[in-house]
This record gives C-alpha cells, structure tokens and sequence, in this order.
C-alpha cells in the first residue's frame, strides 16, 4: 500500500521551484533505476542525458514548446536510443554477458547469432521503432522510482527532437533524443498538486482470466 501512495502522489509537475535541487544520493538512485530499467533481449538500445546546467536549461525553454518545467527543474533527463544496433553493438553485449556471468561461448552462441541475423533483417526505421519502445518502458520505471523517492517529475514528448540532436552534438554520438523527464520539486504554487487524480476504476481497465 505505500507504494500505491506513492503513485497517488505523484503528479505531471506543471510548475517546479527552482530553489530545490535533488541530491546527489538521489540522483544517482534515478541514474541506476534508468540502468536497470528492462528493455527486449537486454540490449539496452538507450542512452540518457542528465542536464543540471542553468544555461543550457533556459535554452531548451524553447525547443520544448516554451514549457518552462525545463527550466525550473533540478535537472532534465534525455533519453536517448542507440542509432547503431547491429552486429558489432549486439557481439559487445554478449561479450559483457561473458564477463560478468562466464558463460560458456558455445551456449551464448545460438542466441547470438540469431540476434544478428535478426537485426540485420531489419530496416533503421524498425530499429529505431523497436528502441523508442525501450526508451518508454526507461520512462515508465524513473517516473515509478521517483516516486517512492519523492522527487517530482514531468514526463515530456512536446519538444524538438531535432533540435536537441543539434544542441547535444547527438548524431556524432550515435544517439537520437526521443523523450524528456524534467524532474525536481514541485512548486508550493503549483495548482495542479492539489488536483485529485483522474482515472478509470481499476474494475474498469482489468480483465480477469480465471
């Protein structure tokens, strides 16, 4: 049940207070929650940044469809998918599967070579589709752990992805921005903490199969 209230808690921080800054400890919770966030085969097809720099914040002010949360906040995350998943990046996942387990080759093999046949059949706008999803379920997890540490945040698709490309060098990194989370805390001014949370009955959205 603390969980629950945790989630009831959380809200879309529309306005931040911009005094407030998450610690240290925190933040380094969040960057480990988005590590171990689960993504397909355990590729991790996803990067993120992590911006605390006032300049930089106040020039995503209008790249982000003039939405000041970037502004205000403690920090904006970036997220991030990998524009080169193919052969070479899927060998290098499993040779780290073999350091960190020692698993034999011959038994990571199979699942290997089927990975890279896999990819190479698919088209970039496929990958990229596939990564995007990884990139949500990234979002999904730090928007949960923020919760339960606290730390308000705003999940944001209205910005510019181009022009953040740009702004972060991101195609000579091989990377595509496809979400922003700015998080910090809310505002004592903020309207919307006060608002009761909208959404279906759980007997509405459940399907049980006995």
């Amino acid at each position: 049940m603390e969980v629950i209230k945790k989630l009831q808690w959380r809200y879309a921080t529309k306005k931040f207070d911009a005094s407030k800054f998450v610690s240290e400890e925190k933040l380094q919770i969040l960057k480990d929650s988005f590590n171990l966030t689960a993504t397909s085969y355990g590729l991790q097809p996803l990067k993120m940044l992590v911006i605390s720099n006032a300049e930089i914040k106040k020039q995503l002010v209008p790249i982000t469809m003039d939405q000041q949360q970037v502004n205000e906040a403690s920090h904006v995350f970036v997220i991030c998918i990998e524009k080169n998943v193919r052969k070479k990046y899927i060998s290098n996942y499993f040779d780290n599967v073999k350091k960190v387990r020692n698993t034999p080759e011959e038994i990571l093999k199979p699942f290997h070579d089927f990975l890279i046949e896999d990819f190479e059949g698919k088209t970039e706008e496929q990958i990229d589709y596939w990564s995007t999803k990884q990139a949500y379920l990234a979002i999904g997890n730090l928007l949960t752990v923020c919760a339960i540490e606290e730390v308000d945040a705003c999940p944001i698709e209205g910005f510019d992805p181009k022009a953040y490309d740009d702004l972060f060098d991101l195609k000579e990194k091989e990377l595509q921005s496809v979400l922003v989370l700015a998080v910090g805390y809310r505002a004592s001014d903020d309207m919307f903490s006060g608002f009761k949370k909208v959404r279906r009955g759980v007997d509405e959205v459940i399907i049980e199969i006995d």
